[in-house]
This record gives C-alpha cells, sequence and structure tokens, in this order.
C-alpha cells in the first residue's frame, strides 16, 4: 500500500498541503469547519503524523531516556511506572535502559540516547566512576544520586528516615543494632540514613554495627554478606536496612535459624513500595514518597528541557509503616 502522507490529507479534505501542516502544527488561523475537515481526512485515511520529522522541525524530540539498574525492583519498578505516566501526560514518549548494575552498560545506554537526541534523562544508578554525566550538555536528573554539577538530584529526606527507623529499634528495647548500607565510597543522599544511625547510637552510648552491601552486587551476593554478618555477630538484636529487599533477606536468614522476629530481633526496612507491602504485609519500613519522587524529577527535567534553572530537593517527606517485624 502507498505510504499516506499531507498530500493525500491535503486531497481528501479539499484544501492545500500548507493548510494541513498548519493543522497539524497548530499555526495560523484556521477555521473550525477547515479543521473539522483536515481531522476528518486524516481519520478516513488513517494518516499519523511523522513524529521525526516534525522533531526536526521544532528541533524537540519529545523523548526522554530513563537509566534504571533494574525494573523488576520493587521500588523502582513503581518509580518508573510513575514517572512514565508523568511524562506521557506531558506529550513525552521513554526510552527504557536497564543497566543490569553493569557500568559499560550504563555507558552504551547513555552514548545511545545522546545519538536518539532525547531532551533529556532521569537516572536511577548506583555504578562508580561514570564521568559521562559530567560532560553532558544534556538536562539530567538523578534519583538519589549525585552525579556532578550538571545534574539536579531527588530524593526523600534520608537522615530523617534513618532517625525514625533507629529511634523505633531504640524505643523498642534494641542495644546491638546493625545498620546494612549501601557502599559508602558511592556519593548518595541515602548516605544521610548511615549519619542519623550513628548520630543516635552516639547519643545513646551504643555500639555501631555497619554493614556495607552494596546494591550493584547481585542478590545471592548479598544474601551471603547478610549471612556470614548474622552468623558472626549473633548478639545483633535490631536491624536497619537499607532496603525492603535487605530486610527481607535478613528476616528469612534469622527465622531459618530459630531466631524468632520481632521478640529475637527486630527488623524495619526502607522503601514501602506497595508491590512489597503486597507480598510482606509484616514487614516494619520506611516509606518513600515515590509519587511525589516521580512527581518532582519529571517537572524539573520538563523545567530544565525549557532552559529552566533547578535546584536540588533532598527532603522529600518519608513516613513509618507500622508492620509487625519491630
Amino acid at each position: 500500500m502507498k505510504k499516506v502522507g499531507i498530500r493525500e490529507v491535503a486531497q481528501e479534505a479539499e484544501v492545500s498541503t500548507a493548510t494541513v501542516s498548519r493543522v497539524l502544527n497548530n499555526r495560523g488561523y484556521i477555521s473550525q469547519e477547515t479543521r473539522n475537515k483536515v481531522q476528518s481526512a486524516m481519520s478516513k485515511l488513517e494518516y499519523y503524523p511523522n513524529d521525526l520529522a516534525r522533531a526536526l522541525y521544532k528541533k524537540r524530540t519529545y523523548t526522554v531516556g530513563l537509566i534504571f539498574p533494574s525494573n523488576v525492583h520493587p521500588f523502582q519498578a513503581e518509580l518508573i511506572q510513575d514517572i512514565e505516566y508523568l511524562l506521557s501526560q506531558q506529550g513525552y514518549k521513554v526510552l527504557l535502559c536497564n543497566s543490569l548494575n553493569n557500568p559499560q552498560k550504563e555507558i552504551a545506554y547513555l552514548t545511545m540516547l545522546r545519538k536518539n537526541q532525547v531532551d533529556g534523562i532521569i537516572v536511577g544508578t548506583h555504578n562508580k566512576h561514570i564521568g559521562d554525566y559530567n560532560g553532558s550538555n544534556l538536562p539530567i536528573v538523578a534519583i538519589d544520586r549525585d552525579l556532578g554539577k550538571n545534574t539536579t538530584t531527588v530524593a526523600c529526606d534520608n537522615y530523617a528516615g534513618g532517625e525514625l527507623a533507629v529511634q523505633l529499634l531504640i524505643n523498642r528495647g534494641c542495644k546491638q543494632i546493625l545498620d546494612i548500607r549501601g557502599d559508602s565510597s558511592i556519593k548518595l543522599p541515602a548516605n544521610d540514613r548511615t549519619v542519623a544511625y550513628q548520630n543516635l547510637m552516639k547519643k545513646y552510648g551504643l555500639k555501631t554495627y555497619i554493614l556495607e552491601v552494596p546494591f550493584v552486587l547481585p542478590a545471592e551476593e548479598k544474601k551471603a554478606l547478610i549471612e556470614t554478618y548474622l552468623h558472626d555477630n549473633p548478639e545483633i538484636d535490631g536491624i536497619f536496612a537499607g532496603d525492603d529487599l535487605l530486610a527481607s533477606i535478613a528476616i528469612f536468614y534469622l527465622e531459618a535459624h530459630h531466631k524468632k522476629v520481632p521478640t529475637d530481633v527486630k527488623v524495619i526496612g526502607f522503601d514501602g513500595a506497595k508491590q512489597t507491602l503486597l507480598y510482606n504485609p509484616r514487614l516494619t519500613t520506611i516509606r518513600q514518597p515515590i509519587d511525589q519522587i516521580a512527581e518532582t524529577a519529571t517537572t524539573k527535567l520538563i523545567n530544565k528541557i525549557n532552559g529552566k534553572k533547578e535546584k536540588d530537593q533532598l527532603k522529600l517527606p518519608v513516613s513509618l509503616v507500622l508492620g509487625h517485624t519491630v
């Protein structure tokens, strides 16, 4: 079948190609009668405007790249879903890049997005030494990550979340509290959770126990690190985990080794994604405002695309979801 273009639409509507172009681009005065004729012709001929051609004309592709390590991790999956919906409401398409925590893959995706001339990028990865973001002129917003002076960072109030979690464990009688955190060598707003932990433990004269479990590790390696630490430190009576999956790993190990949660060991996680709480409703956790994070990141990115300057937003409010593990 011959490809339908604006020439065929113009013939069907009995108007000029210039008139069809003005209707498509909403330029100049067009009577409602003429506009209806053109739109009726487009519908009859099943004509769809060429987005690429319109992008070249407007110097904008209305496409945003998302680079995340996973689209199955409950927190990230919910965040990606919210961001995609909000962008679609603003007329943007999404190119989703799943880096699988691989830095080479992340760099390749960044190059691919530039080649596709995306208007901006939202990044939620945790790989180290990705200097390509600093040299980019693209508008970039990072989720819970400091990627340099050219990016804007959006995050929840991590210090308040850490303080809320650790204070709860102390109030419930815990004295040997383990903080399972991410890689301390990466500049993350989430590091403030551990700062809150350390400050509270010092305030109450308690010994600190810190286990680093880098986010980029495979699940089995995370599991091995947590199980080994808990085996070697049986005195632990409280756990503040860096995310809900780490909290779940700790709970499974404890209960498999005849320790009752929360009677013997109290556990609190961080994230509070809907899917996590659906399948593990007993978990006590600090809930991140995923919808607000998505809305803030999307708004800031579109503002940057439109040439506006944006500041970091690092204090979106967290809340306590009180389950049955504390």
